[in-house]
């Protein structure tokens, strides 16, 4: 756990980032991250959602890029019976995770969180280290105001589309499976190895013809391992 002045200071920083008030100016990750406002649309469709039909209390908050908002149709079912919040949007990184966060995270005060962002990361440029900041930043922001929220952290896919930065993902993978290793509070779901071949190269029946987002097959095999971890924690 982090100094409790340091996490006020992520608190603080992260309500600003949200508010807009922070917009234009740095912030201590790194510069290959986009502007999280290019994501105003899809926020702004989660609040009318929760407007129009609160969430469930005491959930699973299921957040991450593409991955996971293309699980979104089939996701309720596979996770039964823990009631789920969707909130993927496709394209984001653990940085728009955190920005976001008192928007769409915070707010539902979920029971558990699961979590799938890296990928667009590393294909931005960002460094495995630089990755890494964000997503504490992020575990820090959320037992700041929800202690005893666990959070399921998935791997980084392999997909043939990004196989050449499979290398730098792998690096990243690790990391975050050392940090769940040493915090109770967080769990590292491997993705990554089920879907590859006896050869180490993604299965390309599991995928969509872009080579990168998963086929229904894919999304069996996704599920099959996050259920399995989620559920049993559960």
């Amino acid at each position: 756990m982090r100094k409790p002045a340091l996490l006020l200071a992520i608190f603080t920083s992260a309500l600003l980032l949200a508010s807009g008030l922070f917009a234009g100016m740095p912030h201590p990750f790194s510069a290959a991250y986009p502007d999280p406002a290019r994501f105003a649309d899809d926020i702004a469709a989660f609040a009318a959602a929760d407007a129009q039909t609160p969430p469930p209390a005491d959930a699973t908050l299921c957040i991450g890029s593409s991955s996971m908002r293309m699980w979104h149709p089939t996701i309720a079912r596979d996770l039964a019976p823990l009631a789920v919040i969707p909130r993927g949007f496709g394209g984001s990184t653990m940085y728009d995770v955190l920005h976001f966060a008192p928007r769409i995270v915070l707010p539902y005060r979920p029971r558990t969180i699961l979590l799938y962002e890296g990928d667009n990361d590393i294909d931005f440029g960002v460094t495995p280290a630089d990755f890494m900041a964000a997503f504490r930043a992020f575990v820090d922001l959320v037992h700041l105001e929800l202690p005893e929220t666990r959070i399921f952290v998935v791997s980084i896919k392999a997909s043939g589309a990004r196989w050449a930065k499979w290398p730098v993902m792998q690096e990243a993978n690790g990391m975050l499976r050392a940090e769940c290793g040493a915090d109770s509070s967080l769990t590292f779901i491997d993705v990554a190895t089920p879907l590859l071949g006896d050869d180490g190269l993604p299965h390309e029946e599991f995928y969509l013809p872009d080579r990168l987002h998963l086929a229904a097959g894919g999304y069996e095999v996704w599920s099959k391992a996050i259920a399995e971890v989620l559920l049993g924690g559960e």
